[in-house]
């Protein structure tokens, strides 16, 4: 790949992909496409101790919840990229679901199939579903989507291919109706959250 693009969802995520950047002995366009909510948003914020010496910039950050049923019970994992996180983490926990991992792409591309694969493989009898709030023909989901068939494959995964949640095929990037618009929000929620 000629560039990399990442959407980091902390503060010291973010610290650390524009210091590796810097750092290289090479030079690559990097794209950050990182929304303006997360600038504020209180779960983004990283401890002092997040920037130390040593840490580095993670392509993918595996499931932190610590109250989740044991790994074989994972009945779906669920991959995400960008600010969607946060709400999935935050509906999660007010369904009271335990059997729902979720796991970050922070880096989109280049793909990181060498980080994503142990994550994969920690939950090999679950489903896997790729979720994301732009519209289908917008967000990463085309590029995202063979890649992760291949990798699920390589790596004889239950789950042979990732399925889809978020919203349709548009031609614009948002409805323009905040009733219509959250309805779909709603829907990209459900359809995580049911079986």
């Amino acid at each position: 790949m000629n560039f990399s693009l990442a959407q980091p969802t902390t503060a010291a995520q973010f610290f650390h992909l524009l210091r590796r950047q810097i750092r290289r002995d090479f030079r690559k366009p990097l794209i950050v496409p990182v929304s303006k909510k997360l600038l504020k948003y209180r779960g983004a914020e990283s401890t002092i101790e997040q920037f130390g010496t040593g840490l580095r910039f993670q392509s993918v950050i595996d499931e932190t919840a610590t109250d989740l049923v044991p790994d074989s019970q994972i009945k779906k994992v669920i991959l995400c990229s960008g600010q969607i996180y946060y709400d999935l983490i935050n509906e999660r926990e007010k369904r009271g679901v335990k059997d729902i991992a979720i796991v970050r792409l922070e880096m989109l591309c280049p793909f990181p199939y060498r980080a994503l694969e142990p994550q994969l493989k920690r939950y090999a009898s679950a489903k896997v579903q790729w979720v994301q709030d732009e519209p289908k023909n917008q967000g990463a989901w085309t590029f995202v989507q063979p890649r992760m068939t291949n990798l699920l494959q390589h790596i004889g995964h239950r789950a042979a291919q990732a399925s889809y949640t978020g919203r349709p095929i548009s031609p614009t990037t948002a409805t323009g109706y905040t009733k219509q618009h959250n309805a779909e929000f709603q829907a990209i929620l459900e359809g995580v959250f049911t079986y």
